[in-house]
């Protein structure tokens, strides 16, 4: 079992930052891949970025490339994501998410944080 909590939302003003953090808990040894995702009302979760725990590869989705970056600190188990120039369409409840053992999927999910882009 691993267990995720997310901190660092909030509220901001357009093009301003916001830092998200996740911090891991329980089998870290066996987390191979972390990512974050959002959802607004309405619409399906989605994908925003995700990292490989073995080698620091990175992915995005298009609309955050540039924009938003995805580090990890292996010996804290936590994963940031960094969101710079932040957007209204950026708004959502961020969800944290890890893969254990290269299974394939996500199986443990965060609580989500909310983050609000006001224009």
């Amino acid at each position: 079992q691993v267990q995720l909590v997310e901190s660092g939302g909030g509220l901001v003003q357009v093009g301003g930052s916001l830092r998200l953090s996740c911090a891991a808990s329980g089998h870290t040894l066996t987390i191979s891949r972390m990512g974050w995702f959002r959802e607004v009302p309405g619409k399906d979760r989605e994908f925003v970025a995700r990292i490989l725990w073995r080698d620091g590869s990175t992915d995005y989705t298009n609309s955050v490339k540039g924009r938003f970056t995805i580090s990890g600190d292996n010996a804290k188990n936590t994963v940031y994501m960094q969101m710079n120039s932040l957007k209204p369409e950026d708004t959502g409840v961020y969800y944290c998410a890890a893969e254990v053992a290269h299974s394939g999927s996500y199986e443990y999910w965060g609580q989500g944080t909310q983050v609000t882009v006001s224009s």
